[in-house]
């Protein structure tokens, strides 16, 4: 059946053309056409307020100003108690309760109202959550109530069935953002790496087999907009204005809704893997090596060879299982951010433009021909890529594989300490990547030894492999 649209959650038009013009914080003052604001029904003697659950013949138009979240449940961000605190609220089942904006499971939300729609999938349903707490506890670390560290994750994720057990035996919907568990991990590097002798098993983190063992944590997005908008040197109803219109309008809360400042947007998270104890990260006389790794399908998973992302992720790997069979700790966080947070087809519409130029692929022209198709170099903004760092507690990284200014000074920005950066090992970079690591290192890339005598000459003489696009013979 068709759910029906309650009329009182509609709002005149030439009010919503006013406020969308304007795109500032509008009146919460109740209208007439909308329902007045109500307190938060708290029980007595637990503080927790009695959930209100929304029907799913009931579709809340969240463009009125009080059709949505009519009584957010209070959050405020920073504070270190996750009771006080407050949980996060972004599920269907609490629309006039929820405090964020946005929905669980990242852009994977529209496959699950594809499922409501196929009739797979109950949008009642709640989450059993009875076995699914972390298998080795993070946390909580003085960073977790800083939000100039923490403002794109909620630090608290992975422990709502212990921080909020006492909300969902009320009956509330609240969804871990978080995930912890333990997996083997096996490469084919790193089974190259024991029969050459590179590595030594040693039965605890790395087997005979060339599989180690790990510890991992996947992480969705949670951001808080006031925070993320200082980060980015704009203000709130700039960012929110912005996320409005460069999503085709999807989330009218961010321009009606200033109230409400926490965001899930809908994009990709993050996964760290953790060699050896993670207890031992926050202390600074332990080694921690770590890598942070941003997406690259055709490299990662299937060895495309016109970057460095996959011989610098398994090199990152080794280190990592070194420092753990020394008593250490490696660290590698993968983002959800391919082609430089631009998305495959724009890299792919990127290459075809560095292989077709007149005179070919070239270093010297490495940067512009993606400024060419995609308007700007590179999206990833790493202002936020730090927060799962200090998620961890990090605060000292001894060894910091990753050639990356940009990642570099976003870190060390945060307070936190970077004894060595090392680069990739020359001979892993493969043959059409020269083109890559020649411009990286020119434009400002730390080189180290290995990479010294990149100049402009080299620059230009740099040419990557040529393809017959157009059906000619191949050099």
């Amino acid at each position: 059946m068709t759910p029906a649209i309650d009329s009182s959650a509609l709002v005149d038009e030439s009010t919503t053309i006013q406020n969308m013009n304007s795109l500032e914080p509008p009146s919460m003052k109740p209208t007439l056409e909308s329902p007045i604001k109500k307190k938060a029904r708290v029980e007595k003697g637990d503080g927790i307020p009695e959930p209100e659950f929304t029907t799913i013949h009931h579709i809340p138009l969240t463009t009125h100003t009080d059709a949505f979240g009519v009584d957010p449940v209070p959050i405020s961000w920073a504070h270190p108690n996750p009771s006080t605190r407050g949980p996060v609220i972004c599920t269907v089942r609490h629309s006039a309760q929820r405090n964020a904006i946005g929905a669980h499971q990242g852009s994977y939300c529209i496959y699950t109202g594809l499922a409501v729609a196929a009739g797979k999938l109950n949008p009642d349903y709640v989450p059993n959550l009875k076995l699914t707490s972390p298998v080795f506890k993070i946390g909580p670390y003085p960073s977790w109530s800083d939000p100039k560290k923490i403002s794109a994750l909620d630090p608290f994720g992975h422990m709502t069935t212990e921080a909020y057990g006492d909300w969902l035996d009320k009956g509330w919907d609240i969804r871990p953002t978080i995930a912890v568990t333990k997996a083997h991990i096996d490469l084919p590097e790193c089974r190259e790496a024991v029969a050459s002798g590179r590595l030594k098993a040693d039965g605890k983190v790395l087997l005979p087999s060339g599989q180690s063992i790990c510890s991992k944590a996947a992480i969705e997005p949670v951001w808080y907009l006031p925070e993320i908008a200082r980060r980015f040197q704009t203000t709130e109803s700039n960012l929110r204005r912005s996320l409005f219109r460069m999503t085709n309008g999807m989330y009218p809360e961010l321009i009606t809704r200033f109230d409400i400042k926490v965001f899930l947007p809908p994009i990709g998270g993050l996964t760290i893997y953790i060699w050896g104890d993670p207890d031992t990260i926050p202390d600074e006389d332990i080694e921690l090596t770590c890598r942070v790794h941003d997406e690259c399908n055709g490299s990662d998973v299937f060895g495309s060879d016109i970057c460095t992302c996959r011989p610098y992720l398994t090199h990152a790997i080794e280190e990592c299982i070194k420092t753990a069979q020394k008593g250490g700790c490696g660290v590698v966080i993968y983002f959800r951010k391919e082609g430089r947070s631009l998305g495959e087809v724009t890299k792919y519409l990127v290459y075809n433009t560095r292989k077709r130029q007149e005179g070919g692929d070239s270093a010297e022209r490495y940067f512009s021909c993606t400024e060419q198709v995609a308007g700007v170099q590179d999206t990833r903004f790493q202002t936020m890529m730090p927060d799962p760092l200090h998620f961890l507690g990090v605060t000292k990284i001894h060894n910091f594989l990753s050639m990356s200014d940009m990642k570099y000074n976003a870190i060390v920005n945060t307070g936190i300490t970077i004894v060595n950066r090392v680069e990739i090992p020359p001979d892993m970079v493969p043959d059409d990547a020269q083109v890559e690591i020649t411009a990286k290192v020119f434009h400002g890339y730390n080189a180290g030894k290995a990479y010294q005598g990149i100049d402009a000459d080299q620059l230009k003489k740099t040419k990557g492999r040529k393809y017959n696009y157009d059906g000619s013979e191949v050099d």
